[in-house]
């Protein structure tokens, strides 16, 4: 029972749309359609049929009688008027008689067949004799001949709804325009109960890519609203946290700055002597680690986003990043993308870094296609082993052929730019390059 309720659930998720608003859609739509099929069934089966019946069975009662009357009679001319008389103002039948006349040949029954059949079986019980039968004469009407004898024809044109429920398809018809509007009231309601949850959905999308969503406010029903409000909690409380840690940082910085200058000011006044240079050195390294350190934990600095042409960044990087150690070419799209500029420069600066310090040769490929930006940077370095490229971007992870170090040795470059890229909404995958060492793959909505 299990394995079966299983296969249902992975049937509808196979088969079924994926957006809330179609799938809401269906669950209203799918009742109605399945309701008005029923009742339509029902109509057809007992309303249509049953009434045909009845009425079938009436006019064949009146067109016997009728047959009767004539058979009762002298079969005069005064008779046959009296007969006329009551067919046509007391029974409505719409009698004519024809002397001397042949009935028609057979017309092919396709629409009408049922009530053709009718009608055939309930004629030959009341009247005993040949007939003819055209259910779908013009004018509404329905027209029937009688043989009463060799050469008189009994000629009868009467309305359809005296032979069958011919106001079946006005009802199916009133049935089916009351489910539209039904259905077209549903669906504006559904649509105004949809949208706020998919403008919480766009408003969390943003701001997972950084975007500024100052715009947003909850609405909609009150599981939403509470949803929606959540959202701007947990929005605001990462702002703080952002700012909190943004001052803190810039004051660490200061301080720590403050401080180096100060070494290298002392180690100024002393000299360039043997000792004295590795110390300068040193100083260099740190203020390296910690410009590192203060971009890992600054991430996009709480930059906003703005075009910005993906050529012409990637020409200025890759010219301040080569120059002379290897050989760049790039290949990307001339267009203009919605990026954190400086965020995504550093981001691009360490990825080329990365290539460029352990290859000769790197090719760059860069694009927009369906509103993904996609970055290929290809190297025909030593590369990193299938089982080592997840512990490339953990910080401070320090790999055995060093392929995850920024310039500064802090093993923070890759981490750096998996952290950018997660605050545009994107990823980075690092994989086998075809010619022969890494390819990192950067890939970002826009």
């Amino acid at each position: 029972m299990s394995s079966l309720y299983f296969r249902f659930n992975r049937f509808l998720e196979r088969h079924l749309p994926t957006g809330l608003y179609t799938r809401s859609l269906i669950i209203v739509i799918a009742p109605i359609v399945l309701l008005q099929t029923i009742m339509a069934g029902i109509i057809l089966e007992r309303h249509w049929d049953n009434v045909t019946k009845v009425l079938g069975r009436s006019l064949a009662r009146e067109i016997g009688l009728i047959t009767d009357l004539y058979d009762r009679s002298d079969k005069s001319e005064a008779a046959i008027q009296e007969i006329e008389f009551v067919a046509n103002k007391r029974l409505r039948l719409g009698l004519e008689i024809t002397r001397d006349g042949v009935l028609p040949p057979p017309i092919d029954r396709t629409l009408y067949s049922l009530v053709d059949d009718k009608m055939t079986e309930y004629l030959e019980r009341e009247t005993g004799r040949p007939f003819w039968i055209n259910s779908s004469a013009q004018d509404s009407q329905v027209e029937i001949q009688v043989e009463v004898e060799k050469g008189l024809i009994f000629h009868i044109r009467t309305d359809e709804d005296r032979a069958y429920a011919a106001n079946t398809a006005t009802l199916l018809m009133a049935m089916l325009l009351s489910s539209l509007v039904l259905l077209l009231i549903a669906v504006v309601f559904l649509r105004k109960q949809i949208a706020p949850i998919v403008e919480l959905a766009k408003a969390a999308k943003g701001f997972g890519m950084g975007r500024e969503v100052a715009d947003f406010r909850p609405r909609g029903a009150t599981e939403v609203r509470e949803a929606g409000l959540a959202f701007v909690d947990m929005k605001s409380r990462i702002a703080r946290h952002v700012e909190q840690r943004t001052a803190m940082l810039a004051g660490v910085s200061h301080d720590l700055r403050t401080i180096l200058t100060r070494f290298k000011l002392e180690l100024a006044f002393l000299g360039d002597g043997p000792k004295i240079k590795p110390l300068k050195e040193d100083v260099e390294e740190m203020q390296r680690m910690l410009e590192a350190y203060m971009a890992f934990v600054r991430g996009d600095g709480g930059e906003m986003t703005e075009a910005v042409n993906l050529a012409q960044m990637f020409s200025s990087v890759a010219s301040a990043v080569a120059r002379g150690k290897s050989h760049v070419a790039l290949d990307v799209q001339d267009v203009d993308v919605s990026i954190k500029p400086n965020a995504f420069r550093r981001l691009i600066s360490n990825l080329l870094g990365n290539a460029v310090r352990y290859a000769d040769n790197v090719r760059v490929k860069g694009g927009v296609e369906n509103r993904l930006l996609t970055i290929l940077v290809d190297d025909d370095g030593p590369g990193i082993p299938v089982e080592n490229r997840e512990d490339a971007f953990r910080p401070f992870v320090r790999l055995d052929n060093a392929r995850n170090l920024d310039e500064t040795g802090t093993g923070l470059g890759l981490a750096i730019a998996l952290d950018i890229a997660h605050a545009h909404g994107g990823e980075i995958k690092l994989d086998e390059s075809p010619a022969g060492g890494l390819r990192a793959v950067v890939q970002i909505p826009v």
